[in-house]
């Protein structure tokens, strides 16, 4: 394999929340090659609304935000990470899916999130190795900034599994797991006022 080949796109044409989507993604993000397993599982146990107001956290070259953003066609999906590259991806994948209702720019969790953004999802493919620290931070402000009623939805590892749980009890009052598969568990919570 040479050089000029391995800084071509690698391109991901898929099915997600029964949404076709072709997204280009490089080495150096994350699962450049194919979405993800707890992406997939994630998006598979998800209820979106029309006009839902969603923030993908993590957003990486955007399939979950971009899948969501098909599904929300009255609403907005805002997707911010940490990774420049990353956000230019998620950005010229809403392009070339004709998806104005999504964009996305750098954030370092909620530090750039318009603090007025009325949100009504909140979602993540929560990396396991950014620390538990990051996790309480971001599931603080995530509760400071939904509406009433809104849903954080993430998938960890199964191994963090336990941590989520008490972390969603602590800071909203409830947790619901979705989902467990093999590898990845998906959880949920709701700000109840």
């Amino acid at each position: 394999m040479t050089l000029e080949h391995l800084r071509k796109d690698l391109v991901i044409d898929t099915t997600l929340m029964t949404n076709r989507l072709t997204l280009h993604s490089t080495w150096g993000l994350f699962s450049p090659r194919a979405i993800d397993e707890g992406s997939e599982l994630l998006l598979e146990h998800l209820i979106v609304k029309a006009d839902d107001v969603v923030l993908d956290m993590g957003c990486g070259y955007g399939p979950l935000g971009l899948a969501i953003a098909k599904s929300a066609i009255n609403g907005q999906v805002q997707m911010v990470d940490k990774d420049f590259l990353a956000i230019e991806y998620a950005n010229a994948n809403a392009q070339r899916n004709n998806l104005a209702n999504a964009k996305a720019y750098l954030s370092n969790g909620f530090s750039h999130v318009d603090a007025d953004l009325p949100l009504t999802l909140v979602v993540s493919n929560l990396p396991a190795k950014v620390g538990n620290e990051f996790f309480q931070i971001m599931f603080d402000d995530a509760h400071a900034r939904m509406q009433p009623g809104a849903r954080i939805v993430v998938v960890t590892i199964n191994g963090l599994r336990g941590f989520i749980k008490r972390s969603f009890t602590d800071v909203f009052g409830n947790y619901r797991k979705l989902k467990q598969g093999k590898s990845y568990t998906i959880s949920m919570a709701v700000k109840e006022d």
